[in-house]
């Protein structure tokens, strides 16, 4: 990695990773004219306590195959080899020692921007990364309240243009487990893994 490299930063626990995912994260990388974007698999998400996620080998794999053949995506292990709850200001904090001469981008849609304040540390976010906003219809945010409350905001805030994207993990997953097509959803190599290990099936 060079210095001075423009890194977008797209973490999830993407259960599974899907075409919507990598459709933005081009965009992105279009959009805020990124080196890199770093796919941050989220191993022991705190906003998913108690529910159900597949297991992190298997994400891992699913995020492996999905990003494969783009050259501008790459895996961080970040939040793979540490210990969990795996939240996004520590993820940010260790990635700006890891690249220091590179700044860093972090990818959030809109309706994640209306709840910002309710994560932890989001000043602790802001002195980390920019954020990048995907703007998405129907997902309205206040920015004159969220600003009131990090003044640092509007000068830490650009906004990524993408198209509308229809797909969603949670619905893959009801479709997978209800016996119908994911085809043109994700790509070929995660819709082949998800059959091969059954995943989402039961």
């Amino acid at each position: 990695m060079r210095a001075l490299d423009r890194l977008g930063i797209f973490g999830g626990t993407f259960d599974p990773p899907h075409l919507g995912h990598l459709i933005l994260a081009e965009c992105a990388v279009n959009g805020l004219n990124l080196s890199r974007v770093l796919f941050v698999l989220a191993a022991d998400p705190p906003h998913k306590q108690g529910q159900l996620v597949t297991p992190v080998a298997h994400r891992l794999a699913m995020l492996e195959h999905a990003i494969a053949d783009n050259p501008c995506f790459a895996l961080s292990r970040i939040d793979i080899d540490r210990p969990g709850p795996h939240y996004s200001v520590d993820m940010l904090r260790l990635l700006c020692a890891e690249y220091a001469e590179s700044p860093l981008f972090f990818l959030m849609g809109g309706d994640s921007l209306d709840h910002f304040l309710t994560w932890r540390d989001p000043a602790g976010i802001l002195d980390s990364a920019q954020l990048a906003v995907i703007r998405r219809p129907g997902a309205p945010f206040d920015l004159r309240e969220l600003t009131a409350q990090l003044p640092s905001l509007p000068d830490r805030l650009q906004f990524v243009d993408a198209p509308p994207i229809g797909v969603a993990a949670s619905d893959l997953r009801d479709r997978i487990h209800a016996g119908q097509s994911i085809r043109y959803q994700v790509p070929d190599a995660v819709a082949a893994y998800i059959h091969e290990n059954h995943l989402y099936e039961d």
